[in-house]
């Protein structure tokens, strides 16, 4: 098949598992063309098989913000007529979903049918969507979509609930490929960022307030009382001043290394004892998931699809969001006992295998021929 993918092309969930999943439709023989406005930060390959267009929006004194929904559209058009492409999935309602439905109405002129395949990501519909200026837009792009998937059931039921779908929707899980979590690293490094006798915990994000990084920093801080720990916070975000400024004020910035972005996630997870996912809300909770693959047990809240990623008392522990008091009851309760946490290690590993690759993307194949089927019935 031919396939156009569209996506943010950021470091955020929806595009790394667009991009992963791109690169692995390749690999079993599909002819992939990623479509967006930068070239997405997990393509570092373009072959023969992968391909990258890039959405350029003229700048025109006539608009006060550029239309990039309008130049998609445009770009899609040119880039399905000059490629032959068969099929797009678009990762987001809103722009990509409006955007590509444009696409299709202008190429149906030229007498080309392209079906469209749309996944829901979370932000698309829990903040951006259910705003009363987008639902319309929300609702109208889910519901002329070909086919519809979400990341979780959970997020598959938020989107039941807040908009009017006649569309049927499928739940595809997030997924990683285990493969790059062996970590047959000659030397972790691990004492480049703690002693022998201190545990290491992590915490990754965006930094936005929902995902609730200060709430890391308290339970880190009860964590460290108790046992001697480092924090490794790794990414980029408007809380990130606030959380510099408490842990000055907790005394505890030694103890607190600031990564900014990395690319090298896998190698900080080969070396962690905990990782803490406090989030307000999380659609699935991929960093979760990568942790786990990692052997890494994770300290989370029981929101969204978060408790059918880590599993309580398995993978790690769920909590309310908020309640900092039994985050860290919980974290000691792993962290205290060398055998109670290898066990939870090799738990959170066995938990992951349920969302390798190789187990996921086949059932993206299998909507594609099925969409495209019943395209050609029509």
């Amino acid at each position: 098949m031919k396939i156009g993918i569209v996506c943010y092309p950021t470091f955020g969930g929806s595009g790394v598992v667009a991009t992963e999943l791109g690169l692995e439709l390749s690999k079993r023989g599909h002819q992939i063309h990623f479509i967006t406005y930068n070239q997405p930060v997990r393509l570092e390959l373009v072959s023969n098989n992968v391909h990258y267009h890039e959405v350029v929006v003229p700048e025109y004194p006539l608009f006060h913000y550029q239309p990039y929904e309008l130049a998609l559209s445009s770009k899609l058009v040119d880039m399905v007529k000059l490629h032959g492409i068969e099929i797009l999935h678009v990762h987001y309602a809103i722009p990509h979903a409006y955007a590509a439905y444009m696409a299709k109405k202008m190429l149906l002129e030229e007498g080309i049918n392209l079906p469209i395949v749309t996944t829901l990501h979370g932000t698309d519909i829990t903040l951006v969507g259910s705003h009363p200026f987008y639902k319309p837009a929300v609702t109208f792009s889910i519901n002329k979509s070909d086919a519809v998937t979400t990341v979780s059931q959970s997020l598959k039921d938020d989107t039941l609930r807040l908009f009017d779908i006649k569309n049927n929707i499928a739940v595809v899980p997030n997924f990683i490929d285990l493969e790059k979590y062996n970590h047959n690293f000659t030397d972790c490094q691990r004492g480049m960022m703690a002693t022998e006798d201190e545990k290491i915990i992590t915490h990754i994000s965006n930094l936005r307030p929902v995902k609730r990084v200060q709430d890391v920093i308290r339970v880190f801080n009860n964590i460290q009382k108790e046992i001697p720990s480092k924090l490794m916070f790794i990414g980029e975000g408007p809380e990130k001043e606030k959380v510099e400024l408490q842990c000055q004020k907790l005394g505890i910035t030694d103890k607190v290394v600031f990564f900014g972005r990395s690319n090298e996630i896998d190698k900080i997870l080969c070396f962690t004892d905990l990782f803490l996912l406090p989030s307000q809300t999380e659609s699935f909770g991929l960093v979760a998931l990568e942790a786990m693959a990692s052997g890494v047990p994770v300290i989370s809240s029981n929101t969204g699809g978060l408790p059918e990623v880590n599993i309580h008392g398995e993978s790690g522990f769920l909590s309310n969001v908020g309640d900092v008091e039994d985050m860290t009851k919980n974290a000691l309760h792993i962290l205290r006992d060398e055998t109670r946490l290898k066990t939870f290690k090799n738990k959170a590993r066995k938990e992951a295998l349920k969302f390798d690759l190789h187990a996921v993307v086949p059932k993206y194949e299998a909507i594609y021929k099925a969409t495209l089927a019943k395209r050609s019935v029509l």
